[in-house]
């Protein structure tokens, strides 16, 4: 299993019956960031672990894709996701329907089999 590392341009690659499909991690991400973030009651992505931490803090800015990590095993995709979310909802269903949700994205945008999406919810707002 191969995590792809955050900062660092990667290309995730797959085989299929046409050939060898190469997509950015870049893209890759920030297409599960947004897609989590369209999902009703996600109030937000979280920084999760060292690196993404330090971006935030050398560049002052929040970054569309943090909260999200990829990890890559043969042609599948592994995706964690670090979520805010707003008070009140069910954090159970929120939970399967954004992991339902950016699997079909991946899958069918990208063209890429998720084989998980773990969805950890960090936080909650008002």
């Amino acid at each position: 299993m191969h995590i792809i590392a955050e900062g660092v341009t990667f290309v995730i690659k797959v085989n299929n019956h046409i050939g060898s499909i190469g997509i950015s991690a870049k893209y890759l991400r920030s297409l599960i960031s947004q897609t989590a973030e369209s999902c009703f009651g996600v109030a937000g992505m979280n920084y999760y672990g060292a690196v993404q931490s330090m971006n935030n803090i050398v560049r002052k800015n929040h970054a569309a894709n943090n909260g999200v990590i990829i990890k890559q095993n043969d042609n599948k995709l592994t995706i964690d996701l670090h979520i805010t979310v707003t008070y009140g909802v069910n954090a159970v269903a929120i939970s399967e329907s954004i992991a339902h949700k950016v699997s079909y994205v991946v899958s069918d945008l990208a063209g890429i089999e998720v084989e998980s999406v773990n969805v950890y919810i960090d936080g909650l707002v008002d």
